[in-house]
């Protein structure tokens, strides 16, 4: 006969809280784990920030940023999603990709949180060629730092 698997108190991931033989009350750990589900499936964040809002909506979630305060503290670079007027946190995985609302693209993680930069155009003048390979160089990094294109 086979060994059984055995569990940790939280999955390997995102911390997702398990459930155990006679457990009381199972219901306050399947509905934490099933908020943070909610708030991590298809990412879409209000945007990035150190201050939470002051009248968060449940079901929004926040980059927090490098230097959080309040009942962000210590979360830095975290996902922060309300939900039943609390909050609850996230420590994103690389590979990871949200949509930024405010910032209106994507932003990916890599041990830091990237987002692809803007592409300066070529204006014209003598040196128009040079300017144009500026631009593609630009956008090829560009589109390298948003994970679109191998680095390789």
């Amino acid at each position: 006969m086979s060994t059984p698997i055995t569990f940790t108190s939280t999955s390997a991931r995102f911390e997702l809280p398990m459930l155990f033989a006679a457990q009381a009350q199972k219901e306050i750990f399947v509905n934490e784990a099933l908020s943070k589900l909610d708030g991590l499936l298809h990412l879409t964040v209000e945007g990035e920030a150190d201050i939470p809002p002051a009248s968060p909506n449940d079901g929004e979630a926040w980059i927090i940023g490098s230097a959080p305060t309040g009942d962000w503290a210590n979360h830095v670079g975290e996902i922060a999603m309300r939900q039943s007027g609390n909050w609850l946190f996230a420590t994103p995985r690389n590979g990871m990709i949200a949509f930024d609302k405010t910032a209106g693209q994507l932003a990916r993680y890599d041990s830091v949180w990237l987002r692809a930069s803007n592409v300066p155009a070529p204006n014209n003048g003598s040196t128009v060629d040079t300017q144009a390979r500026d631009a593609i160089d630009g956008i090829l990094t560009a589109l390298v730092s948003a994970g679109i294109l191998s680095a390789a």
